[in-house]
């Protein structure tokens, strides 16, 4: 049952207190929050502890808190109190002595309220705690993650079959957004990148009101935020006019140093001897330093969370773990290439779980 997955996950919680000194964690980032109890809403706390676990919220959440984690126990705070008085409340309630409490997103004041409030508690900032169970995905977080890619790349056949020169990037990314929800997300997982030839030297270049027909190729950067909030995240290159040397060499160089990267994922492989796979295919055709960001990022709940995929991550992979592979060459004034898909590590290598066409014939369009 989806509650007993919510338990385990709050089990693994209370298993690492006593390693960061404390009796309680107090949760405060709203996406550990969804993780650890399947509530989907915002503006709340969670206190997990060996004892008791208490969702403090607001009387705007109350039915569908009822509706997402039954069983769980609840304390709707009055309009008149706010969330760290409230907090504070349940905690000195639960005579918790050591509070840690999630330094990464707690602000200074709701800290300092807590402290001030909480006189008898000693407060232990901890970071990271969560994130770190998040690392591994389960089954249903896998599934999950699927229906999201299925989303977002049947949006994109969409765009394809209907891209037009007079189209804006602005007008293609709403589109896809549109399309993408057709097929059930929720939204896009992030604003979609769409840009026209040299703006595609921009790895985060924003749309613009400029026409497909400027340039003759377009990248895409997108990803659609599934009903449940796992979130997937491709980029594609479409040749919309003429082919060029130029565009066809540095593509090529791209694919071959992504398909480097993805032999390369598997468990106990080094994050940072991922990326040094895939960067070598791009330093020895001489675009070492166009290659300017890490090879990927983990994805889940939120669209960049851990691991990370770059020089400077040492981590080992894991089954379970879900990372992009995305590497790019960037020149301005001539426009870039990148090509990203999601890669889960499995038992003994890896699985792709995107699979939208990404050979050079599969691109072109004119």
């Amino acid at each position: 049952m989806a509650t007993d997955r919510f338990v385990k996950r709050r089990k693994g919680v209370v298993r690492k207190l006593k390693a960061v000194g404390a009796d309680a964690l107090l949760v405060t980032n709203f996406t550990n929050v969804t993780y650890l109890t399947g509530f989907s809403g915002d503006d709340s706390f969670l206190l997990v502890s060996q004892d008791a676990t208490v969702l403090i919220s607001d009387g705007r959440y109350e039915t569908q808190i009822a509706d997402e984690c039954p069983g769980l126990d609840v304390h709707i705070r009055p309009q008149k109190i706010g969330i760290v008085a409230a907090a504070a409340k349940i905690t000195a309630r639960a005579k918790i002595a050591n509070l840690g409490f999630e330094s990464n997103s707690t602000t200074v004041d709701e800290s300092e309220g807590l402290r001030t409030a909480l006189k008898s508690a000693e407060l232990v900032p901890v970071s990271g705690l969560v994130e770190e169970l998040r690392l591994c995905k389960d089954a249903s977080e896998v599934a999950a993650l699927r229906e999201a890619v299925t989303q977002a790349e049947r949006g994109f056949e969409v765009l394809k079959a209907t891209l037009r020169g007079e189209q804006t990037e602005l007008q293609v990314a709403h589109d896809l957004e549109h399309s993408m929800r057709s097929f059930g997300a929720t939204g896009s997982s992030f604003a979609p990148i769409v840009a026209v030839g040299a703006h595609a030297a921009l790895p985060h270049a924003t749309p613009r009101r400029v026409l497909i027909s400027d340039a003759d190729f377009v990248l895409v950067d997108w990803g659609a935020d599934g009903p449940t909030g796992y979130k997937s995240d491709l980029t594609r290159v479409l040749v919309t006019g003429k082919i060029s040397a130029k565009l066809e060499k540095i593509y090529r160089v791209v694919l071959n140093a992504q398909l480097a990267g993805i032999r390369n994922v598997r468990p106990g492989a080094r994050c940072c001897d991922v990326d040094a796979a895939a960067r070598k295919v791009i330093e020895d055709a001489g675009y070492g330093k166009k290659f300017n960001h890490g090879l990927g990022h983990g994805l889940g709940l939120d669209i960049h969370e851990g691991p990370r995929l770059n020089s400077m991550t040492e981590m080992e992979l894991k089954p379970g773990m879900v990372v992009t592979v995305e590497p790019g060459i960037y020149l301005p004034g001539w426009g870039g290439v990148r090509i990203e898909d999601d890669v889960l590590v499995t038992k003994d290598g890896h699985d792709v779980l995107t699979s939208s066409p990404k050979k050079f014939d599969d691109i072109v369009l004119s």
